[in-house]
């Protein structure tokens, strides 16, 4: 019903997008003078909170070194709605030239934009790491970040993408008794605004358009009032020109 089938992977390039922002977080351990004892990187994984919750609990967590559990991060996609404030005209297109062939020219839809809401919550067994991992996040959003991507594959055009972080809370996740571990969540709602784009075609460039003046009462004159200028001058038929003319 809608055409040819394509996919321009938009929604995968949102996870791997948000995915790198966050994946270079450390956390240092210090003794009492302030000395280095070691520093970890936090992990990340796509996955939602409840599945690292329930790992946490199995017996195999339960026997694990607590360094190697936690800290540790994740994110997910909530929900995804559009977004009315960044509508465009639904026939604009983006237009390229084309590599390999100068009588067309690579054109692709204009896109809709909708807004991603992802969640990044990071788990920590106390509460010194979870700050650590806050404060590494918190000064790069006022309250947004903006990354460039390139959203098409084969086009040049680049798209900026804001990730904007709308709310932070933290949670102390522990009921039961002494034998049951704690953890400390710290959650980070954010807002990425993407656009997904249609399809792309070839499309034929006009390089030659035939006159009759003719049919024109009068019309052998127009031709003596008529001024062409080509700019550049130097261009021929396969390159890109523009035409003025002039009628006196």
């Amino acid at each position: 019903m809608f055409g040819n089938h394509f996919y321009h992977a938009t929604t995968r390039k949102a996870v791997a997008l948000f995915g790198t922002i966050f994946n270079n977080i450390s956390v240092i351990r210090q003794d009492g003078s302030g000395n280095v004892l070691n520093q970890i990187k936090v992990p990340l994984a796509y996955g939602p909170k409840q599945k690292f919750l329930s790992r946490l609990d199995t017996p195999t967590g339960q026997d694990a070194t607590m360094a190697i559990k936690l800290p540790r991060m994740g994110f997910e996609i909530t929900s995804m709605d559009i977004d009315s404030t960044q509508k465009l005209a639904k026939r604009n297109q983006i237009v390229e030239n084309h590599a390999t062939d100068s009588t067309k020219k690579k054109t692709i839809k204009q896109a809709v934009a909708y807004n991603i809401n992802m969640s990044l919550f990071a788990m920590a067994k106390n509460q010194d790491d979870g700050l650590q991992i806050m404060e590494q996040i918190l000064p790069y959003f006022q309250p947004e970040y903006t990354v460039t991507i390139n959203p098409v594959s084969g086009f040049d055009y680049k798209q900026d993408v804001p990730i904007i972080l709308n709310a932070v809370t933290i949670q102390d996740d522990y009921e039961g008794d002494f034998q049951t571990r704690r953890a400390l969540i710290y959650q980070f709602d954010f807002v990425m605004k993407m656009k997904y784009f249609g399809p792309t075609a070839d499309q034929g460039v006009i390089k030659e358009i035939n006159l009759d003046f003719n049919a024109d009462p009068g019309g052998a004159n127009i031709l003596e009032n008529m001024d062409f200028t080509i700019s550049p001058t130097t261009a021929d038929e396969d390159d890109n020109y523009t035409v003025t003319v002039s009628i006196t």
